[in-house]
């Protein structure tokens, strides 16, 4: 029974109970969104690697600010930072919604540049967001309470990756894509509303004599001296830049499994169902001995699951398969997480997340144009398959030279 209470305890915390309701709204609208988005440009273009431009849309406006938004969100209230980068991405499901509409669709069969243009938008409010977001999160709680609130904050964007691709099929096949983009923009409106009620908190003591680049070399220089996050970093990155077959999924839903928008929707929901799974039963189990080598285990497992899925002409199997792969890969971003909060210093927290989410956060979109770019050049079958492969090897490689990460024991970090 102590247990039980232990693992809720932090769920009586009012603010954090509005953070993470806030980011699963906010999950819940960018994940619908993003499916749309690509449901829309393959409509339009019938070429998978329309599919990875949008990726490599978001992806390079947020590595071009990923580094100063981590030290800004070190120096400025993370909540003013949060609010205002929640307020860009309401506008852009607005711009959205205005490009979508009946009179203004031709703009859209003649050139995509308004998607892109407005993705590229929502990737440099991403890379302020999410340095803000990882920092702010432990300034709403006690330190002995990190572990829990990781799994409860995972399980809360997990929950809002499941109900996101629901909701799009559902609401898609009752309207249309300007009216779609219209919710989304309300649920981004809603997210704000929750973010705004919670108090904001002081900006952590820090260095006023330290210019920017000497500070941003800080961050850098703690995490690639640390051989264990430096680890699960790269292993992650490398996982996800390869693995991921997410980018795809219209395709396989199109013209595989032939499932339509409906379909689709589940399948990109399955992931986040055994994340969700996953997380809760993390809370209840925090993952202590031996580690690092389950780990590595979840991320070849990972592997193994998209080459199955590649494989699969069975819409149920391959919901299955997509299902196991999010389970391990819950195990992977607790872990990373429960170490950068655990080993990082207060007042360098959004310069670490910074660089965990170029390495983390960007690699799913350079890894939906590395998808993109391997379907167009080897079939989509193929290319997935490769991918997974690769992650198997990667798993190989960091077990063999990140000998820390591998004897791993998260009781010993705490």
């Amino acid at each position: 029974m102590s247990s039980k209470r232990d693992t809720f305890s932090v769920l009586k915390n009012r603010d954090f109970r509005l953070f993470i309701t806030g980011r699963l709204v906010m999950t819940i609208a960018t994940q619908i969104q993003s499916v749309i988005v690509g449901w829309q440009l393959f409509k339009l273009t019938g070429d998978p690697l329309s599919l990875g431009f949008i990726g490599l849309a978001e992806a390079l406006p947020f590595f071009v600010v990923a580094l100063y938004a981590g030290h800004v969100a070190d120096i400025i209230s993370r909540r003013k930072i949060i609010l205002f980068c929640v307020s860009i991405l309401f506008f852009c499901g607005l711009a959205l919604t205005y490009f979508s509409m009946d009179l203004n669709a031709d703009l859209l069969v003649n050139t995509r540049l308004p998607i892109y243009f407005i993705i590229g938008i929502t990737g440099l409010a991403r890379g302020f967001i999410t340095p803000a977001n990882f920092a702010f999160m432990p300034q709403l709680i006690e330190r002995k309470d990190y572990s829990k609130a990781i799994s409860w904050s995972s399980t809360a964007w997990q929950t809002g990756a499941v109900a996101g691709p629901a909701m799009s099929g559902i609401i898609f096949g009752l309207s249309c894509f300007s009216t779609t983009y219209l919710i989304v923009s309300g649920l981004i409106l809603l997210s704000f509303v929750l973010y705004l009620l919670i108090p904001s908190r002081p900006v952590p003591l820090h260095n006023r004599d330290i210019g920017m680049k000497v500070k941003i070399l800080e961050g850098l220089q703690f995490v690639f001296s640390n051989q264990i996050i430096l680890g699960a970093l790269c292993l992650d990155l490398f996982a996800v830049l390869f693995g991921g077959a997410v980018a795809l999924l219209p395709v396989f839903a199109k013209e595989i499994l032939n499932v339509g928008a409906e379909g689709l929707g589940i399948l990109r929901a399955a992931p986040a169902i055994g994340a969700i799974v996953m997380a809760i039963f993390l809370a209840y189990r925090p993952m202590q001995q031996n580690a690092g080598k389950k780990l590595l285990w979840s991320v070849a497992g990972f592997g193994a699951c998209m080459i199955s899925f590649a494989l699969s002409k069975n819409f149920i199997l391959s919901f299955s398969l997509l299902l196991l792969s999010g389970i391990f890969d819950s195990v992977s971003i607790i872990i990373r997480s429960t170490l950068i909060h655990t080993l990082t210093p207060e007042n360098m927290k959004g310069r670490v997340s910074a660089v965990n989410s170029i390495f983390i956060g960007s690699s799913n979109e350079i890894g939906a144009f590395e998808s993109g770019v391997a379907a167009k050049l080897m079939n989509t079958i193929p290319s997935v398959i490769f991918g997974g492969c690769m992650t198997i090897l990667v798993v190989l490689i960091t077990a063999t030279k990140a000998k820390k990460l591998f004897h791993l024991n998260l009781s010993d970090k705490e």
